[in-house]
């Protein structure tokens, strides 16, 4: 028997989970189970409990039929625990490291009390932490133990599930579970507290209790919260049936009608349409329950008078005097906007006005670069499957010259811009549009992303200021609340997406249209790309895909180019691409005349580029996650992986060598490189295991058919929450990679493109030939 059972209900929260998860299993105490509690989770709740449990005993899953709430998922955990304590914890909410030994300790020191309370800290999605307002009253109770009629200002903690340890005797015996409904935490709360006999306390900050942005289940509003009524009308049920506990109905009182009055305040519970009737509702509760004698308390004395006399327009009148104070203070200083922004937000208010076209859609890749990436590849399926929808991209002036032929498109910031944006319906993008991009009612916006995040994103990034520089968080969750889809190329993607831009968007896992192009190209389509690289026939080809740095600036090359071209021989092509943010450099334009290598930089398909290629030398660029499904041999070369990771953060360890999370073979130094090759350890079988394991994790969604998938959801009228997950994407077959041969005297192999082995294929004995 476990001392704790840590009782985890999951629903919708599949960015979170893992770490909750984690958060309890590496605690420094061992001796815990940890019941995880599918509740029917639309999405990879389920996945992650079951991976967690596979490589832990102490984890037990518990997968519900159906959704059933919090409540009755906390429930179904508590019938298979089987520990001395029971401990609820949300899947979003994590332990501190230490708390488990911390309530240990305190429960050996107390003699198991029937339950112990402990602190808490809220955390916010901007890295904001609050204290909780209750430290001073658990350290005021030190070591003693007491009922609550002891010590009745006790009533005052806050009322929610996760902040105490039940002894699971005491909540069996008495028979406790949680009712249906939103506000069933605090109704359990206090039956419990009011039931037990024996109660400790301490001030240990043990749970990191986070409020989510977007998808708690008190975070919209709606007519759920009007259960809040019922559930402090079944508390004082409760209370009439012990009359023992006749002395504490005045502090349940105010804290029943104080949580009523909070609700009523936020619009995120109570929409504005609503406020009189559950002002109705509090009023009528107020009256039913309210004592003689009965005395407010006084910062709130005006509110509750409000509900005595069951006068909403009163409460009203006085909320608008205080808030209008407030608001003319604000007033005195907003600066006016300038003229010239006055007349373009006049201009597109204009355009607004106007009918939304049902046949428009607004295209844009990395901040109007051109017809790029995955808003590309959906452009062009719409083309053909959706033709009455006219397409119009959104690009820079310098880049209209590099646009395909045929291609509409409308130039940022222009009164072109503005008239388009204003009326379309469909907005396509793979970073985000500006700022003072509205939102219609009856618009669709997809945010495509362009790539799986190794480095932290989003919100994610506030940790790390290198990666901040410049960014105003306020306007990226103003962006962010304008999606109401976002594409998924993995699972991995779709957990981290969800925490870090934090909205109500719809997440669709159906893989990266750019990447369809790999399922289809042909043969000769691969020659032919070849080709317009002048690429030599049968040149082994390498391409070098180095990522940005932003504790950098400017492009610095990290091997050095010249020394690892001659290495490769004369019978190997390298490709070579800075990121897309930096300028052309001098350096590598002198490699291209000499005939060293191929700057690749500004091709304009990094997919044409993955095809031409047989090998794949990168660091952390998403680039990696995409060449993976070509099955072709990855190298990572990272000499500032230390240096990249405490600047910007990252996700897993992509050079720890375990399977799913490094691709290949790694090199730290240009020596160890240059053995990889040698020793022809790029792709051997090591390797290749590598592979197939990353290509397991990360490749799932695609298999050909994303940007259909997406055109048919958007704009055919399709029911995405209907739509099954894309099949998981199969190993390439024969009929797209040919079988492994033995090359040269390495011992080393690797697969071709299609049919036979094309004669371009890598030779890793020439490769970095021995120069000691």
């Amino acid at each position: 028997m476990p001392r704790f059972s840590i009782v985890v209900a999951a629903y919708r929260v599949q960015g979170y989970l893992s770490a909750c998860l984690d958060s309890v299993l590496t605690q420094s105490f061992r001796d815990v189970e940890v019941v995880a509690v599918d509740d029917c989770s639309p999405d990879h709740c389920g996945a992650i409990i079951d991976a967690h449990a596979a490589r832990d005993s102490r984890v037990v899953p518990v997968h519900q039929q159906v959704n059933s709430g919090p409540g009755h998922a906390r429930n179904a955990g508590v019938d298979r625990a089987i520990g001395d304590y029971v401990l609820f914890l949300d899947g979003d909410d994590t332990l501190a490291p230490g708390t488990l030994q911390g309530l240990a300790d305190r429960l050996a020191l107390t003699e198991d009390p029937d339950i112990l309370y402990f602190n808490h800290v809220r955390t916010y999605w901007s890295e904001r932490r609050e204290p909780s307002l209750f430290g001073g009253l658990l350290a005021s109770a030190g070591t003693d133990v007491f009922s609550i009629l002891e010590r009745p200002e006790f009533l005052r903690i806050f009322a929610m599930s996760s902040n105490r340890v039940y002894h699971r005797a005491f909540y069996t015996r008495h028979g406790f579970s949680f009712s249906a409904g939103i506000y069933e935490d605090a109704l359990l709360s206090y039956k419990t507290m009011l039931t037990a006999r024996r109660i400790a306390c301490v001030d240990l900050v043990g749970l990191e209790y986070r409020q989510r942005r977007v998808g708690a289940s008190t975070g919209s509003p709606g007519e759920k919260h009007f259960a809040i009524f019922q559930q402090y009308t079944r508390l004082f049920d409760f209370l009439d049936s012990r009359p023992h506990l006749e002395p504490l109905r005045p502090l349940l009182f105010e804290r029943a009608v104080s949580h009523f009055l909070f609700c009523l305040d936020r619009p995120s519970r109570v929409a504005a349409a609503d406020r009189p009737r559950f002002f109705g509702h509090a009023a009528e509760w107020y009256r039913t329950h309210v004592q003689e004698g009965f005395t407010p308390p006084v910062e709130s004395r005006w509110r509750f008078a409000a509900l005595a006399r069951g006068s909403f327009l009163r409460y009203r009148e006085h909320e608008l005097s205080v808030r209008g104070a407030a608001g003319a203070r604000k007033l005195r200083r907003i600066v006016r906007p300038r003229l010239a922004v006055r007349a373009k937000r006049n201009l597109y208010r204009l355009h607004r006005r106007r009918p939304v076209d049902p046949n428009l859609a607004v295209y844009s890749a990395y901040w109007g670069r051109g017809v790029l990436c995955n808003p590309a590849a959906i452009y062009y399926k719409a083309l053909e499957l959706a033709p009455h929808i006219h397409g119009v991209w959104m690009v820079k002036k310098s880049e209209i010259e590099s646009l395909p032929e045929g291609v509409d498109h409308v130039v940022t910031g222009t009164r072109d811009f503005y008239r388009t944006v204003a009326r379309a319906k469909y907005f396509i993008n793979n970073v985000n549009f500006p700022n003072d991009v509205v939102k219609r009612p009856g618009t669709v916006h997809l945010q495509t992303f362009h790539g799986t995040p190794l480095k932290c994103m989003g919100l994610d990034q506030q940790r790390y200021p290198a990666a901040a520089a410049g960014m105003s968080f306020g306007n990226l969750l103003r962006r962010i609340d304008r999606w109401d889809f976002a594409l998924s190329s993995n699972q991995h993607s779709s957990e981290v997406w969800e925490r870090v831009y934090p909205a109500a968007y719809q997440l669709l896992e159906y893989g990266y249209p750019r990447n369809d192009v790999f399922f289809s190209a042909s043969d000769e389509d691969i020659r032919q790309i070849r080709a317009a690289l002048e690429i030599p026939a049968g040149h082994t080809t390498v391409l070098y895909t180095p990522t940005l740095r932003d504790y950098q600036k400017g492009f610095t090359p990290r091997l050095d180019l010249e020394r690892l071209s001659r290495a490769l021989g004369p019978e190997t092509t390298l490709l070579v691409r800075a990121h897309y943010s930096y300028r052309p450099q001098a350096d590598l334009a002198r490699l291209h005349e000499a005939g060293l290598a191929i700057d690749v930089s500004r091709h304009p398909s990094v997919e044409e580029l993955c095809l031409a290629a047989d090998a794949l030398i990168t660091d952390y660029s998403s680039v990696m996650f995409d060449y993976a499904i070509l099955d072709r041999p990855i190298v990572i070369y990272a000499d500032d992986w230390d240096i990249y990771r405490s600047t910007r953060g990252v996700y897993f360890d992509l050079l720890s060598g375990r399977p799913g999370e490094t691709p290949g073979a790694v090199a730290r130094t240009e020596r160890e490189l240059a053995a990889v090759f040698r020793e022809g350890r790029w792709c051997d079988a090591d390797a290749t295991a590598l592979r197939a394991a990353f290509r397991e994790r990360f490749c799932r969604f695609d298999d050909g058919h994303a940007a259909e998938r997406v055109v048919r959801t958007l704009m055919l009228d399709h029911d995405a929450t209907a739509q099954p997950l894309p099949p998981a994407a199969q190993p390439l077959t024969e009929s797209r990679t040919a079988q492994p041969r033995q090359v040269g005297g390495s011992g080393a192999v690797i697969a071709g493109r299609g049919g036979a082995v094309p004669p371009h294929t890598v030779q890793p004995n020439r490769a970095f030939p021995d120069r000691d």
